[in-house]
C-alpha cells in the first residue's frame, strides 16, 4: 500500500525566453484539454500556466507513470524536454514557492496566488483534480497567505503591475505631466490602471476588446474610454502605452502605430506578447515586456530581502507536513480496516453473550458495551501508533502486516 505521488513538470522564465514562454502558454480551453487526457490515463491533473512557467501536475499511485504522462503534454504544447521535474516533497515545495511568488520574475509579487486558484478551479470543473490535487493546491494557497502574512515580504509586495509602472516612471519621470492608454481591462489592466492613478498620471485612456469592461473600468476611474477600432488615434496622442491582453495575436503591430511624430514607450505585460517586436524598430518607439521588469524589481528586492529565508522556511514546513500527510494517509485503509473488524468481531462475541447477559440491567449492560469497546481501542492502540509513525517515513511494512496477520483483504 502506498500513497498517491505528487509530480510536476515544466519550463519556466528561469529556463527559457519569452518567445519561448509565449509559444508554450495555455489558454483556459487548452488547458481543459490538457487536463482531460491526463485525467482519461488515471492521473489526477492541474495545468498552472502564466506568462512565467507552463507546469502540469499530475499524481497517481505509480510516479514514473504520472511523471512520463505530464512530460508527454508538454511535449504536445511543443516544449521538448521538460526543464525541471519535481516528486512530492520537492513537488509540494516548488508550488508552495510559485504561490507565495517566491519563484516569480518580480520576487514576492501578489498576482499569482490568484493564477494558482484559478488553475485548480479549471481542474475541479473539468473533475480532473482528486484527493491529493486538492490538497496540494488547498495547501499551496494556505502557504502563499502564511508567507503574506507571517513575513515582511507581504508588508513590502510587488506586483507585475506596480513594476510595469515604477518602469515608465523611471524612463518617463514625472507621470503627472504624461498620458497613458491601457490596452485591456481584465485583471492586469485594472491593477496597471489603479497603480497609475495612485502615482497621478496625468490623463488616462481605457480600451480593451470586450467593450463592457473597458468602458466599466473608465468609469470607475474617471478616465477616458476609446473603442479599440480606434487604437491607431489613440497610440498618437499618449506617451505610454500598457497592454495586457490575452489575444493570441498581436494587437500593438507597427499599422496602428504609424511614423509616430513623439516618443512612445509602450510596456507588453502579456504572453503571448500583445506587441509586434518589429514596433521596436519605429522611430521614437521603445518595446518593453515582462522580461525587462526583473531589473526594476530587484531595486525594490533589497528592503525584503531578510524575509526571504522565513518565506522560504514556511515553503519548506509546508512541503514537508504536506507529504507527511500524504504518507499517513497511505496507513489510513488499513488502520480503518483494522478498526472495523475488531468492531465487528467485538459486538459479535457480545451478540453471542446476548443470553449470559439478559439479568444485567440497562446500565449494566451499557457499561459491557463500554468495557468491551475500551479494551479493544486499547489493544488497537500501540499498532496504530506505530503504523502511522511508520508511513511518515515512508514505510508501509506495519501496515501491510496489519492487513495480512488480520486478513483484513480477504473477503
Amino acid at each position: 500500500m502506498s500513497a498517491r505521488h505528487v509530480v510536476v513538470v515544466g519550463t519556466s522564465h528561469r529556463h527559457v525566453s519569452i518567445e519561448r514562454r509565449e509559444q508554450l502558454r495555455m489558454c483556459d480551453a487548452r488547458a481543459a484539454e490538457v487536463v482531460q487526457r491526463l485525467s482519461s490515463h488515471g492521473h489526477e491533473a492541474v495545468a498552472l500556466s502564466t506568462c512565467n512557467r507552463t507546469e502540469p501536475y499530475a499524481a497517481g499511485p505509480d510516479a514514473r507513470a504520472a511523471r512520463g504522462a505530464a512530460e508527454a503534454e508538454l511535449r504536445l504544447l511543443g516544449a521538448g524536454d521538460a526543464l525541471y521535474r519535481y516528486e512530492d516533497e520537492q513537488a509540494a515545495r516548488h508550488l508552495f514557492r510559485v504561490a507565495a511568488g517566491l519563484d516569480s520574475l518580480v520576487a514576492g509579487e501578489t498576482h499569482i496566488l490568484g493564477q494558482v486558484r484559478a488553475a485548480h478551479g479549471l481542474a475541479l470543473d473539468e473533475g480532473s483534480s482528486g484527493a491529493a490535487l486538492n490538497r496540494l493546491f488547498q495547501q499551496a494557497i494556505e502557504a502563499g497567505r502564511r508567507v503574506r502574512t507571517e513575513t515582511e515580504v507581504a508588508r513590502h509586495p510587488v506586483s507585475i503591475p506596480s513594476v510595469a509602472v515604477e518602469l515608465a516612471q523611471r524612463e518617463l519621470g514625472d507621470l503627472a505631466a504624461r498620458s497613458a492608454l491601457i490596452v485591456g481591462a481584465g485583471t492586469m489592466g485594472q491593477l496597471v490602471a489603479l497603480n497609475l492613478t495612485h502615482r497621478g498620471i496625468g490623463r488616462l485612456a481605457v480600451t480593451g476588446r470586450t467593450v463592457s469592461r473597458a468602458a466599466e473600468l473608465a468609469l470607475r476611474l474617471d478616465a477616458e474610454w476609446l473603442e479599440l477600432d480606434g487604437l491607431a488615434d489613440a497610440l498618437s496622442g499618449v506617451d505610454v502605452v500598457f497592454s495586457a491582453t490575452s489575444s493570441p495575436e498581436h494587437v500593438i503591430t507597427a499599422r496602428e502605430v504609424g511614423a509616430t511624430r513623439r516618443p512612445l514607450l509602450l510596456v507588453d505585460l502579456a504572453v503571448p506578447r500583445d506587441v509586434d517586436p518589429a514596433v521596436a524598430d519605429l522611430p521614437g518607439c521603445t518595446v518593453r515586456n515582462v522580461d525587462d521588469l526583473e531589473t526594476v524589481a530587484a531595486s525594490s528586492l533589497d528592503r525584503r530581502m531578510r524575509e526571504l529565508p522565513r518565506a522560504e522556511a514556511i515553503a519548506a514546513e509546508e512541503a514537508a507536513l504536506f507529504v507527511q500527510r500524504q504518507r499517513e494517509r497511505a496507513a489510513a485503509p488499513a488502520i480503518a480496516s483494522l478498526h472495523r473488524r475488531a468492531e465487528e468481531i467485538r459486538a459479535a462475541e457480545v451478540a453471542r453473550a446476548a443470553g449470559r447477559l439478559a439479568s444485567l440491567s440497562p446500565t449494566e449492560r451499557r457499561s459491557v458495551e463500554s468495557l468491551t469497546a475500551q479494551i479493544v481501542a486499547k489493544l488497537l492502540h500501540v499498532p496504530t501508533i506505530r503504523a502511522k509513525e511508520a508511513a511518515r517515513r515512508d514505510e508501509n511494512m506495519y501496515a501491510d502486516a496489519l492487513l495480512h496477520l488480520f486478513a483484513l483483504n480477504d473477503a
